[in-house]
């Protein structure tokens, strides 16, 4: 299961870095491609405000 971005992104980056197959992108809230997402939830991980969560 890949993670998502919810709307409670801040745009701060720390997912992007951390993220090991680079499926993240930046925009005003950012986004990750399910379709790359290994599902290891190094982007949680990392959040301040907890926006990466499994996606349903």
């Amino acid at each position: 299961m890949a993670y998502k971005i919810t709307d409670a992104c801040i745009a701060c980056g720390a997912c992007q870095a951390e993220c090991p197959v680079d499926c993240i992108s930046d925009g005003d809230i950012y986004q990750i491609n399910p379709d790359q997402c290994i599902d290891c939830g190094s982007c949680a991980g990392v959040c301040p405000v907890g926006a990466p969560v499994p996606e349903d």
